[in-house]
């Protein structure tokens, strides 16, 4: 058992690294779009003997304190991966809690300021009102000049190609294209055009934490070029300097693009 002493010394040199390690990275190397899965949550509550709500309740606090840090080092977009399409099939005791957990920390992170809130997912899927939450804190943050977060609720990477070619589809039959017409002239660039994040940067980096070592169908497209980093620590324990670790590790990398 540590003494208080000893913990006092743990932390100042805990802080001391977190310095040094903040003073080693370069402006000119941060990505500018960084994707994030949180992963943990559960387990983490399990560890301590909670309700898988409370797992869910401290994963939600962190997602806050992450955007800060991103704001910090001058990332512009972040896209947070909250709820799966996978994840709406959970059972009612566990889905509806964590569906008002989410309602209320996207109205948080509007109220704010500062951050710009675009929903990325099949909004169709969710129940009306949490469908409702994420479509009004995106107009009431629509002019805001600030961090761009792209909330993923109710989102899957398959879903999203399957919505991005039937819009595409929809989009040149009303212009009277035919298939045939349509098949000679699609390229990749007119499906991104057509993708939850359309006009955005693809994701520079995606970090993953828990230690899973999977994109799970997360920004499928977006992220064939992104650099990926995978943290051990659940998402709940993930820390400041678990964040810079993951900025340092990108930064350090020669991005091939892949060549």
């Amino acid at each position: 058992m540590r003494t208080p002493g000893k913990q006092r010394l743990r932390s100042a040199v805990y802080g001391l690294y977190e310095r040094r390690l903040a003073r080693s990275l370069s402006p000119d190397r941060m990505p500018r779009h960084i994707g994030v899965i949180i992963d943990g949550n559960r387990r983490w509550a399990r560890a301590a003997g909670d309700p898988v709500s409370r797992g869910h309740e401290a994963g939600a606090s962190k997602i806050a304190e992450f955007l800060d840090w991103c704001d910090e080092v001058g990332v512009k977009v972040v896209t947070v991966w909250m709820l799966s399409t996978d994840n709406l099939t959970r059972p009612a005791d566990e889905l509806e809690p964590l569906l008002r957990i989410i309602e209320q920390t996207v109205e948080e992170l509007a109220s704010v300021g500062g951050r710009r809130i675009h929903p990325v997912g099949a909004l169709d899927l969710l129940p009306a009102a949490t469908a409702e939450v994420l479509k009004s804190a995106e107009t009431a943050t629509q002019h805001v000049d600030g961090l761009l977060v792209n909330v993923a609720v109710g989102y899957g990477g398959r879903r999203e190609l399957a919505d991005a070619v039937r819009s595409l589809l929809l989009e040149e039959a009303a212009k009277g294209i035919s298939i045939e017409e349509l098949a000679e002239r699609v390229d990749v660039e007119h499906i991104a055009e057509h993708l939850y994040t359309k006009g955005q940067p693809d994701p520079d980096l995606v970090i993953r934490t828990s230690g899973e070592q999977r994109l799970g169908g997360f920004l499928l497209w977006q992220s064939a070029l992104s650099e990926f980093y995978f943290c051990e620590a659940l998402w709940p324990d993930f820390r400041h300097v678990d964040f810079l670790r993951a900025i340092r590790s990108y930064a350090q990398r020669e991005r091939r693009f892949g060549t």
